[in-house]
């Protein structure tokens, strides 16, 4: 056995490790691998830092260590790789003493936070996703807050796509949102998920050039405002970037910015689908996690998908056979009007739950008739937006599976525009923003054929088994296809019993967390848990979440080919022999 000398273990005499060429021994919690290169000897972690194999399997050649799996190589003497797929391995002090080679087990001391801010930055610049997996772990270690990993793929995001902000970039802060409701070993689960996808999003693409700020000294938010709305309604991206960027840069107001780009995003009824309103409210949400410093980074990167997007009053089915748009023109125009006469009743509107019935109703004429008289008796915006945001909820609960698969993505469109309708309007609660209610509300409209027929809502009757098993049960359902309506029976069974309503938000999203989860599960928990939060205790609580469980259920199970490559970089991190 190797006998230790003032820390250092023995490897045995310079003649011995040249005649083996390699040696491996342990100490300090490593197994070390020796090599005899020249007239050196030199001393590795055995364990391959890309997956693990044992390098003493490896080849030597120009001092150049190469393992014999993946054929990761690195420079013998520092450690260093040459692939940026694989890390630098950790290197051993040695010494040679009277012919004896002696190695000190504890490797020199690194900045382990910037060691693993480095390579989260490798792994999104060569969309690798073992390493952005191995970075989340490695910065969790570290006691990294969140945001900065958070940051580096906004930035990336936010530079490397010439088209601005898309999916990806809402998945991500759909992640920071959901990151307090998670288990606490899920979070850089989820972390990892969402820079993957901003890594994927971006790979190959054009970066995007920003532009400088105007040489001026204007700086009052109503000529901004102008300025900005109108480039943006005539589709001219360049001069909206740029009045944007100075806005910002001269200091108007943040609340005044939000409000010129939810104006900007509601001038046209409910452009690309509602998604120009959602990326809009997710890149303020962004910007409520990393700071407003990120503004100029982040808001500019909406401006090219705002101009250039579909609006549907060109829509042939806001047009026929019902010119729903001309309708929802002339409620906009009569809003002011209807608030002017709705400021007598400020504060005594209680009609959420009759209103979201309405909505669901089948004549347009009704629907907008109930949204008008409710803002005459007083329902503020951010009320508005929380019934429709309900009312969209009740079309994914009450979605029948004889409607084809993809019409679940239909009805979740619809969805998670409503519910950043309702997020923007408790941010900035205008009445430009506010025209959106009237846009989202016949958006379900035209959704009506996913309830016909209309699925059963699970009654509220509290399940014999403990809230655990209710929950394990629930992850147990999602292992097999098409278990949507039992799903939804032990969601509804659990609310009705004594559980916790936030062990029930963590278990779902490590339902999520264990697929290979695409844009639109991200956004719909992240949707979910927002409208349970302000909901928990009540019936359209039940519906939120019920809807939820019947969506993720659907969609489930997936290969899970991101959670292998995850659990692969947790076992790495733990330390796992991964090749016994």
């Amino acid at each position: 056995m190797s006998t230790p000398a003032n820390g250092y273990i023995n490897a045995g005499t310079l003649e011995e490790v040249r005649e083996r060429g390699c040696t491996v021994v342990t100490g300090g919690g490593h197994a070390i691998a020796l090599f005899s290169y020249g007239e050196q000897v030199y001393a590795v972690d055995n364990r391959c830092p890309h997956m693990g194999f044992p390098l003493d399997r490896g080849s030597v050649k120009d001092g150049i260590l190469t393992c014999h799996w993946h054929h990761a190589r690195f420079e013998l003497s520092s450690g260093g790789t040459f692939n940026p797929f694989a890390d630098d391995v950790r290197t051993f002090p040695v010494k040679l003493v009277d012919g004896q080679v002696w190695i000190d087990p504890v490797p020199p001391p690194r900045d382990e936070a910037g060691h693993w801010r480095r390579r989260l930055e490798d792994g999104m610049e060569h969309n690798l996703r073992l390493v952005i997996a191995k970075a989340a772990l490695g910065l969790k270690t570290a006691g990294t807050d969140y945001r900065v990993p958070l940051e580096i793929g906004a930035r990336f995001g936010t530079t490397y796509s010439a088209a601005g902000w898309g999916a990806a970039l809402s998945m991500l802060t759909c992640t920071a949102n959901m990151l307090p409701h998670l288990h606490e070993d899920d979070r850089p689960r989820a972390l990892y998920q969402g820079l993957l996808h901003v890594a994927r999003e971006c790979a190959g693409r054009a970066p995007r050039f920003t532009v400088d700020p105007l040489p001026t000294s204007e700086t009052r938010p109503e000529v901004f405002a102008g300025w900005f709305r109108n480039f943006i309604n005539v589709r001219d991206d360049e001069g909206a970037e740029r009045c944007l960027v100075t806005a910002i840069e001269c200091g108007v107001p943040r609340d005044d910015i939000a409000a010129m780009i939810f104006a900007a995003a509601t001038d046209h009824i409910y452009m690309d689908g509602g998604h120009v309103v959602d990326y809009a409210n997710k890149a303020f949400e962004l910007l409520d996690h990393l700071g407003w410093k990120m503004a100029s980074q982040v808001l500019p990167s909406l401006v090219r998908g705002m101009a250039r997007a579909r609006r549907s009053q060109e829509l042939s089915q806001w047009r026929d056979p019902i010119d729903l748009a001309s309708m929802v023109w002339q409620a906009r125009e009569e809003l002011p009007d209807l608030l002017e006469r709705g400021r007598t009743n400020a504060g005594g509107w209680d009609g959420e739950e009759a209103l979201a019935g309405e909505i669901l109703k089948d004549s347009p004429d009704e629907i907008i008739g109930a949204l008008k008289q409710a803002v005459i008796g007083g329902a503020t915006p951010r009320q508005l937006g929380a019934v429709v945001a309900h009312s969209a909820f009740l079309r994914m609960a009450r979605f029948h599976t004889s409607n084809e698969f993809r019409d679940w993505d239909t009805v979740h469109n619809t969805l998670t525009a409503a519910n950043a309708l309702h997020q923007a309007l408790k941010r900035t609660p205008t009445p430009e923003l506010l025209r959106g209610v009237f846009d989202v509300a016949i958006s379900i409209y035209l959704d009506r054929f996913l309830n016909m027929p209309s699925q059963r809502m699970p009654e509220p009757s509290p399940s014999p088994l403990p809230p655990i098993d209710q929950l394990d049960r629930l992850l147990d359902l999602v292992d097999s296809r098409q278990q949507v309506e039992e799903c939804a029976h032990a969601v509804s069974g659990y609310l009705a019993g004594s559980g916790s309503s936030d062990d029930l938000m963590a278990t779902m999203g490590s339902m999520m967390l264990r697929e290979d989860s695409d844009f639109h599960s991200f956004q719909i928990v992240d949707a979910a848990f927002r409208q349970f939060q302000d909901r928990q205790g009540t019936e359209s609580g039940r519906h939120v979440m019920i809807g939820l469980a019947r969506f993720l259920a659907a969609h489930s199970p997936t290969p899970r080919s991101e959670g292998q490559t995850y659990q692969i970089a947790l076992r790495l991190h733990r330390g796992e022999d991964m090749h016994e």
